[in-house]
């Protein structure tokens, strides 16, 4: 494949998450659709697929991947209500997290024929864009042991704190879902699941570290810059 793949961005806004996951799932089908079909035709027949990078803010909602264990969801249904908050159980891997305002959620749908055929490579790649932005803003963090996402003080195990989740499905090298970046999330809404699975490690946000409200939109372009840098990719705007 090319040595710098091309990636079309588009910026969703807010959008409801069971909106969105039907937008990642169409798209995703017709990625591998492509690549399936390409199978059968010359190389000079095949249709290019197209790699999409989605950036969105979800309106209160729980989603618990496939290792996940219900329990780690603390609220019933009339607590969901009382909170304004949806639940789903997806097809991601990971187990449970919350989505909200003020938080960057990215979904990159890539077919990593065009990038590596490695998903441990691929899930480190996430982390390095989101540690970089957050050296950007004066925020030193890295990764945890044994722990995907990016974490503050993750060298002192009594103090590491979530800034990043990460959660994702891999089917013939096409990538959905991602990650969950706390830039100036509600961290109250956290406090009604384990996040992750882990009981015993808190999670942190930009505004809580700086202290000081962050402009998300200064944020988002910094994302994106890192991770086309990283992943070595062009941006096209949708």
């Amino acid at each position: 494949m090319s040595s710098k793949a091309r990636v079309i961005f588009t910026d969703l806004g807010t959008m409801d998450y069971k909106e969105c996951w039907d937008l990642q799932e169409r798209v995703f089908a017709e990625t591998i659709a492509i690549k399936t079909g390409n199978r059968n035709l010359p190389e000079n027949e095949q249709i290019p697929s197209q790699n999409h990078l989605y950036f969105v803010e979800h309106p209160h909602v729980y989603t618990l991947g496939k290792s996940g264990k219900m329990e780690h969801l603390l609220l019933s249904v009339q607590g969901l209500e009382e909170k304004g908050a949806r639940f789903y159980k997806i097809n991601r891997g990971g187990d449970i997290t919350y989505h909200g305002p003020g938080q960057i959620v990215a979904y990159p749908i890539f077919d990593l024929d065009y990038f590596f055929s490695d998903i441990h490579k691929y899930l480190r790649y996430l982390e390095e864009a989101v540690i970089r932005c957050l050296a950007d803003f004066g925020i030193f963090a890295g990764r945890y042991e044994g722990y995907t996402g990016v974490w503050i003080d993750p060298e002192i195990p009594k103090k590491a704190r979530k800034i990043c989740a990460m959660g994702v499905k891999c089917s013939r090298w096409v990538t959905m879902h991602g990650l969950a970046f706390n830039v100036h999330s509600n961290m109250d809404y956290f406090k009604n699941i384990v996040p992750c699975g882990i009981d015993d490690k808190a999670v942190t946000s930009m505004e809580l570290e700086l202290g000081v409200k962050i402009d998300i939109e200064k944020v988002k372009a910094r994302l994106l810059s890192h991770l086309a840098s990283v992943f070595k990719f062009d941006v096209f705007r949708n």
